[in-house]
């Protein structure tokens, strides 16, 4: 995919957010580690999609835009990789052993989602707000709306996911390490990120500091994610 990757226009509604994420499910192996994320995320959005003509969402353009904002944020990752370039830090431990054979397809997903809203959604919401014109506390509500999708999203992961019984051996160390995160934890830190950059949006370097700092962090923790639980 290499210098094509840069030719791929950057999607601007959720409809061309699908489309870039259904391409890649054909594209990639399913084993590898962006693929399973990529499922597990493209089933969020178009759940997303549904709820946007339903009155799930208070204010439908705004939770468009933050939806839009927030998988820009990934697909760009993918991207700057597939063109060779250095992807942000929260998203490297996944691009790097994303074809490693010890890793478990929970542990992808998990590092994905991990990524993804530890570092991408509190970006996502001050870009949201910029392209709104609004303050972060008028999203707020969606943005719970949407939580509720993640977390019941996040059960079925580890039910789909999860080894079976006859596996157990292995289940053992993967059960203390889905235990030891959480998804609403890392929503609500994601939210309180998010203020924080905001608030410190007419301080460019001390936002680009702390940005880079939630960056490295959320990076290192995917990287214990992947730890390698067979040979």
């Amino acid at each position: 995919m290499g210098q094509s990757a840069q030719l791929i226009r950057r999607p601007d509604t959720v409809d061309s957010v699908l489309a870039r994420m259904r391409a890649l499910d054909a594209a990639l192996p399913k084993r590898d580690g962006i693929a399973v994320f990529n499922r597990v995320y493209l089933t969020v959005t178009e759940e997303v999609a549904r709820s946007l003509t339903t009155g799930r969402f208070r204010d439908p353009r705004a939770t468009a835009t933050l939806d839009v904002h927030f998988a820009v944020r990934y697909l760009d990752a993918v991207d700057a990789a597939d063109a060779g370039r250095r992807p942000p830090a929260c998203w490297r431990p996944l691009i790097r052993f994303r074809r490693h054979p010890g890793i478990r397809p929970l542990q992808f997903a998990l590092a994905g989602i991990n990524a993804h809203i530890g570092h991408d959604l509190a970006l996502a919401v001050v870009d949201a707000c910029r392209a709104l014109d609004c303050e972060p506390a008028d999203l707020e509500n969606d943005y719970d709306r949407v939580g509720d999708l993640l977390v019941a999203l996040e059960e079925r992961v580890r039910e789909d996911l999860m080894p079976g019984p006859d596996l157990l051996e292995l289940a053992d160390p993967l059960t203390h390490l889905v235990d030891a995160w959480s998804l609403e934890q890392a929503r609500s830190a994601a939210w309180s990120a998010a203020r924080a950059l905001w608030a410190l949006r007419r301080l460019p370097d001390l936002a680009e500091e702390f940005a880079e700092r939630l960056d490295a962090a959320v990076g290192f923790a995917g990287r214990m994610m992947l730890t390698p639980l067979s040979a």
